[in-house]
């Protein structure tokens, strides 16, 4: 049985989901595997526009599988580190989703943290609990420290406890918290926003949120007034000014969700 089921609807839009819940989705070695293989092709689709992650049962991901520590690697699974799977989610030109429906601690929180948006149910717990069993977030780290000020991250890194999904979002590791029964509807209209979008201006919006921190304010101007200009220079541009001008929705807009 898979550990990992993608699905993709008439609009273009792929659910990832995260299916080993008798191992409370941790990343083993064949779970990261299964996964990478799953957004290689996502990712190579120009007809997937946005993609979900999500999960089965009561953990969203529990983060590293423990009992794999000391375990000798199986031939038969290709060998993909938790470091490439996460750096993927930021270089990938299209957007991704988190819906959080599952508990989500330690390495877990790095997956929640490395989605572009993320709604997680309210009543599920997040942590880095990685002290607990003497080691320290430092992958996850990378990408946590630059949403969370640095207070608040130290006291959460040495704590160790575990918390809520509100308060997840108020030390911005995801976008918000929502009653479970609202959770298909907020994900659906981040959803729906973002197929709205060029495909190429998401891709450079993305890029922006990148890039722009790295650089000096002088280099920044002007690296983003070159890459403005390519922008308005693309099709894509063309093809969106021209229907704002005419009061028509862009070709990339899906068409009640029948076409790709």
């Amino acid at each position: 049985m898979s550990l990992v089921e993608a699905a993709r609807d008439g609009r273009g839009v792929v659910t990832v989901t995260l299916a080993d819940e008798a191992n409370r989705n941790a990343l083993s070695r064949r779970l990261l595997a299964e996964l990478s293989a799953v957004l290689d092709d996502v990712d190579a689709d120009p007809a997937v526009r946005v993609v979900v992650l999500t999960n089965t049962g009561r953990v969203f991901c529990a983060g590293a599988d423990l009992r794999e520590s000391s375990a000798p690697a199986d031939d038969n699974v290709v060998v993909v580190r938790a470091s490439e799977l996460f750096g993927r989610f930021r270089r990938s030109p299209k957007p991704y989703v988190g819906r959080i429906a599952g508990h989500c601690v330690a390495g877990g929180m790095g997956l929640a943290a490395a989605m572009d948006i993320s709604i997680a149910r309210d009543d599920v717990r997040f942590g880095f609990t990685e002290v607990r069993v003497g080691v320290a977030p430092a992958m996850i780290s990378v990408l946590c420290l630059p949403k969370m000020r640095r207070a608040e991250a130290i006291a959460a890194f040495l704590r160790g406890n575990r918390f809520s999904a509100a308060e997840a979002a108020r030390l911005g590791l995801v976008n918000g918290a929502v009653p479970a029964a609202s959770l298909d509807d907020e994900v659906e209209a981040v959803v729906t926003d973002l197929l709205a979008g060029g495909p190429s201006a998401l891709a450079a919006a993305k890029q922006l949120v990148d890039r722009v921190p790295e650089m000096s304010f002088d280099d920044a101007l002007a690296w983003a007034e070159r890459f403005s200009a390519e922008l308005f220079a693309s099709d894509e541009a063309a093809e969106g000014m021209d229907a704002f001008l005419n009061k028509r929705t862009p070709e990339w807009v899906p068409d009640n969700g029948e076409n790709p």
